[in-house]
């Protein structure tokens, strides 16, 4: 989200280092963008090791801190940001989406503002201000990423030949807590549904079961984007990678029972379909498949004809608040 902000902060003289739990492919991510980093360590998955964590990251965030003194914070909803930024007496910018108050409500007190995209329905006191957008539009808007047709290369396809993703969570987060995604049997029936019709792709956070094994896709973190752009469907259990594709002017299914505010905007556009169960999945991809592909990208046109520019929202927002003479 925020790469193309820091490049432009760069760009004008500033200074910026990333601190990083290492999740997936965060690392990679800094790497292929040469931006400077500090790894934390690694992400914890259980509640025991989450609140480990709310210690020891706080401590890695201070000892970062205090080798590079930085002016300001900027963070995705940060609770160690938040709190080192505090100590530190020094402001902390939260850029958040998804209203978890289980953790924005362990990093508001020390926060300075909380930006929101205007479609979250949280209030979250006189901290926030909403603009309009989303936080892919940071990364995918057309300014600043073009889509690359040699990934038909990297998957092994033809060009235009029809191909499909599917991605799967792993259900640890903490607002996953309760909750369960599709189950090893409607995993099997949706992929057998989408392979009758295209080639699938599977990305996973967990371990695939023996009979999805073939279909898992490995390829460079960096070119995912790429693949969202020309791929025909997208069915995702996690609400990220459902708007990334929106945002593209892919369509896409967001499966799964909690709601985000994000994907159902994108759903009045026709670009993200939310459903909380498989009993309707077959109907929605049948119902997206029948459509003009190319009638999703003109249904994005009118999203980001209605949206901010979120990076250069970010960066007029920070320099006019915090650096502006």
């Amino acid at each position: 989200m925020f790469k193309n902000l820091a490049h432009q902060l760069i760009q004008h003289g500033g200074k910026v280092l990333f601190t990083v739990r290492q999740k997936e492919f965060e690392i990679e991510l800094l790497r292929c963008e040469n931006l400077e980093y500090k790894s934390l360590g690694r992400h914890h998955r259980n509640i025991i090791g989450k609140i480990w964590g709310l210690f020891k990251f706080d401590l890695q965030m201070l000892f970062t801190a205090l080798r590079f003194k930085p002016d300001l914070f900027v963070s995705h909803g940060s609770i160690y940001a938040g709190h080192i930024s505090f100590l530190l007496r020094k402001k902390h910018l939260s850029v958040e989406d998804t209203g978890n108050m289980e953790q924005i409500m362990l990093y508001r007190p020390f926060t300075d503002v909380i930006l929101t995209p205007d479609v979250l329905p949280q209030k979250l006191g006189i901290k926030q201000i909403r603009y309009k957008g989303y936080h892919e539009i940071a990364y995918l808007h057309p300014n600043y990423f073009t889509p690359d047709i040699d990934i038909y290369n990297l998957l092994g396809l033809q060009k235009g030949e029809k191909y499909a993703i599917v991605r799967f969570v792993s259900w640890n987060a903490t607002h996953d807590v309760g909750y369960n995604g599709i189950s090893n049997k409607g995993k099997v029936q949706l992929i057998k549904k989408l392979s009758d019709e295209m080639r699938v792709f599977i990305t996973s956070e967990s371990e695939l079961i023996p009979e999805l094994q073939e279909y898992r896709f490995k390829i460079g973190p960096e070119k995912l984007h790429h693949v969202l752009y020309y791929a025909s469907i997208v069915v995702s259990e996690g609400a990220t990678v459902a708007s990334e594709a929106g945002v593209l002017g892919t369509p896409a299914i967001y499966i799964n029972p909690i709601p985000i505010s994000y994907c159902k905007d994108q759903e009045k556009y026709g670009l993200v379909f939310n459903i909380s169960e498989s009993v309707k999945l077959n109907f929605l991809v049948d119902k997206i498949l029948s459509q003009d592909r190319n009638s999703f990208r003109e249904k994005r046109d009118k999203m980001l004809n209605d949206k901010v520019n979120v990076t250069q929202f970010l960066y007029d927002f920070i320099i006019d608040k915090y650096f502006k003479e």
